[in-house]
């Protein structure tokens, strides 16, 4: 029986590492042959383009991540549970991934956008789809907890794009900054946005934790497997109505 190659999908993981650790622009189809152990021949067996590589591996990797997503926002948690699940899990990948690079990574679906929008329509349609796709979550999640009487939201699909710019805000800025404090502050406008008290700050437990040999994650929003780091986002369950760690 004639052997199954797997070599698009180590394209397809090659690129989304290299590019979210680096750049689209500085990533070479050189680059991401020598990662992935494939051929350049086989490269262009598979793809036309970098860009189609690009476009089709962060959609691969969406389709991943759909049942975690699925999992995470289902009907039966609490609404407010749903996106406080969300932030903390947020926070665990990025730390995980500082803790193998060295550097906060922020999204890489925003990364990409922002570096190449203005100049490949592909990408930029791809990424449109996938967060307009993420955007959902957030939306039926506030129009549930509107629904309970959790928080005033009469219109969630307005509040859902501002908590929503909210979060791709800070996890920008991080990168930027190279400052994981960026995302873990970020709380305090989810409680503003939300109309919910904050509650007191609690002080930090001591640095970053480090996660010796913690796998690199997924490159994708931060949306996939978490990682637990107690101390960190959990204290944001504190200032909901109706919600536990």
């Amino acid at each position: 029986m004639p052997r199954i190659s797997d070599a698009k999908l180590r394209l397809m993981d090659a690129a989304r590492t290299l590019i979210w650790e680096n750049s689209y622009g500085s990533t070479s189809v050189d680059a991401i042959c020598l990662n992935a152990g494939v051929r350049k021949g086989s490269f262009y067996h598979f793809f036309e383009s970098k860009s189609t590589l690009a476009a089709e591996a962060i959609e691969a990797d969406w389709q991943a991540k759909r049942a975690r997503l699925d999992e995470m926002f289902s009907p039966q948690v609490p609404p407010l549970d749903r996106l406080r699940n969300y932030f903390d899990y947020i926070f665990d990948k990025q730390a995980a991934a500082h803790a193998k690079c060295g550097c906060v990574l922020g999204c890489p679906l925003l990364s990409l956008g922002c570096e190449v929008s203005t100049q490949d329509p592909l990408i930029r349609t791809k990424v449109q789809e996938i967060l307009g796709r993420q955007l959902k979550y957030f939306e039926t999640a506030i129009r549930d907890a509107h629904g309970e009487g959790s928080i005033a939201a009469p219109n969630p699909r307005s509040k859902a794009r501002s908590l929503y710019a909210l979060i791709q805000g800070a996890l920008t800025q991080a990168r930027i900054l190279d400052d994981l404090e960026v995302i873990r502050d970020a709380r305090l406008g989810v409680f503003d946005l939300l109309g919910i008290p904050a509650p007191p700050s609690v002080p930090l437990a001591g640095p970053i934790p480090s996660f010796p040999g913690a796998a690199f994650p997924d490159p994708s929003a931060c949306l996939s497997g978490a990682v637990s780091t107690s101390g960190n986002l959990g204290n944001l369950a504190s200032g909901y109505p109706q919600m536990a760690t």
